[in-house]
């Protein structure tokens, strides 16, 4: 995405000076960037992450700080905007998912947003790069599970990320062939995963894969929390398929072993499909600021690069939608849903 927008923004004007903040937010607090011209930007179309760096917690109104043995937030929103204003600059351009948004939005400064984040939860676009990456990893690891489940007579569960959508889990689930898949939209019931296994069993097949999204729950219960960050007071999901396993334990007779995927699925060299998609977003995302069409965010819908109000894409979650045509395709091939 930097790449394309240096390149595109430099093809405009060669004067306009284009600098990256260090570490998100928290690059403008500290006035550490770099400057971003042609040779910084070259070879990045293969490489993954961000060579600015970002951070989770450095959410400038409510900023963390450690007070001895304790931490608390305080707001220091008023010195991001002034170190903006200080520093000349016309337009903050923000890459990030809806709290990244979110955050830049309520600066108040010009603003052009592009949507990246692996979990695909962003409305306004109809994908977010980063998203097809993640999904080709996990669907990799589930090509990799099947030799051992089948060899052993296991039963695998994928734990992948997503937060309180499902969509990683789904589409990772489908292309991997997953048995049953547990996504946070469709809470699930015990009763229906045992279903699939045994199901199998009947037939022959004595191994089961099943993919978690981290924010899977079963019916009338709580997401699984790994962690509350101490400053923000932030939920971490995680420890869904740890959960489950000890549900299923004593009530099948096959051994369950658990995966979490992790921040695997966060790194490594991006897809051909992102490396596009990233490149569009990002020469778009300099046409709307070369042009002052600030407060915006671009998106993809229908397969047109478009800008839609931030307001738009930050005002709620996107999530998968139980009867549309992934679930209808998972269901209809029988991939168990656990509903």
């Amino acid at each position: 995405m930097l790449r394309a927008f240096v390149k595109c923004v430099n093809g405009v004007d060669p004067g306009i000076r284009i600098i990256g903040f260090r570490d998100g937010f928290d690059g403008i607090l500290k006035k550490q960037f770099v400057h971003l011209d042609l040779p910084s930007v070259r070879g990045l179309l293969p490489r993954g992450g961000t060579i600015l760096g970002t951070s989770s917690r450095d959410n400038p109104f409510a900023y963390p700080v450690r007070l001895g043995e304790r931490w608390t937030a305080v707001d220091r929103s008023a010195e991001v905007r002034r170190n903006f204003e200080e520093l000349g600059l016309d337009c903050l351009v923000a890459i990030g998912g809806d709290g990244t948004l979110k955050i830049a939005r309520d600066l108040g400064m010009p603003l052009v947003g592009v949507p990246k984040t692996i979990d695909n939860d962003l409305s306004g676009t109809d994908i977010t790069f980063g998203f097809r990456t993640a999904v080709q990893t996990a669907a990799n690891a589930l090509d990799q599970l099947h030799t051992t489940a089948e060899s052993h007579h296991r039963v695998f569960l994928l734990e992948v990320m997503g937060r309180y959508a499902g969509f990683i889990a789904l589409a990772a689930g489908l292309a991997g062939g997953a048995d049953f898949i547990l996504i946070p939209e469709i809470p699930y019931r015990l009763e229906s995963v045992l279903e699939v296994i045994r199901d199998r069993e009947k037939t022959g097949r004595f191994f089961s894969i099943g993919v978690v999204a981290e924010g899977a729950r079963p019916v009338k219960g709580h997401f699984s929390v790994a962690w509350t960050d101490r400053a923000t007071g932030q939920l971490r999901l995680g420890g869904a398929a740890d959960r489950l396993a000890r549900q299923l334990k004593g009530r099948i007779e096959h051994e369950v072993r658990t995966l979490v995927l992790g921040h695997l699925q966060r790194g490594g060299s991006p897809c051909a499909d992102d490396r596009i998609l990233a490149t569009s977003f990002g020469a778009e995302a300099a046409r709307a600021a070369l042009e002052g069409d600030y407060g915006k965010m671009v998106g993809v819908v229908h397969g047109e690069i478009v800008r839609v109000p931030i307001d738009e894409a930050v005002s709620k979650s996107k999530c998968v939608d139980p009867n549309g045509p992934l679930c209808r395709t998972a269901r209809g091939i029988g991939i168990g849903l656990g509903d």
